[in-house]
């Protein structure tokens, strides 16, 4: 896991050094935190921390259960 951390850092000065060069609003230095953000999923996905995050919907149907769009009908 310190293997992808230590890709995250890099990503992370790489992203620093291209925005200073490139300016923050330049297509690169978007493209270089885009980099940063997919590490960062990665890692994210490896600690499984994924699977435990509920979506939107889910997060509704929770807060909603008599709601039409949480109905579950058995076949």
């Amino acid at each position: 896991m310190s293997n992808i951390q230590e890709q995250i850092e890099q990503e992370r000065e790489q992203a620093r050094a291209v925005c200073d060069v490139k300016g923050g609003t330049s297509g690169e230095c978007a493209a270089a935190w885009d980099a940063v953000e997919e590490l960062q999923a990665e890692a994210s996905h490896q600690r499984g921390d994924v699977e435990n995050v509920k979506n939107s919907l889910e997060q509704y149907c929770d807060d909603n259960p008599e709601a039409v769009e949480c109905r579950i009908y058995d076949d």
